[in-house]
């Protein structure tokens, strides 16, 4: 269903800069130019399997060091964002993870 899209270059050194000039990472990956809402434009296919904006941010935010990594040049786009589809993916296959 979810397809890596291009990598967001020019928005990634934005959003390292944000944070290496002191910005903490979390409003750079919430904020309304920040990289939740641009995966969200990018993924909507995602409201139709139940998952909503609010739980992409969510996903992302228990995902962010690898994120952090990829804006670093630790990881390339590829490896994060895939990483990232796959726990979207578990999270569509088990919506309930604790079985309540």
């Amino acid at each position: 269903m979810l397809h890596v899209p291009d990598e967001p270059t020019v928005r990634a050194e934005h959003w390292l800069t944000a944070v290496l000039e002191g910005g903490e990472l979390e409003p750079v990956l919430t904020q309304a130019d920040g990289i939740v809402p641009w995966l969200w434009t990018r993924w909507r296919a995602l409201a139709s399997a139940g998952v909503d904006e609010e739980e992409l941010e969510r996903i992302v935010l228990g995902y962010r060091r690898e994120i952090w990594l990829w804006l670093t040049g630790e990881r390339t786009w590829s490896q994060c964002c895939s990483g990232l589809i796959g726990r979207i993916n578990r999270r569509i296959a088990d919506p309930d993870p604790a079985g309540a």
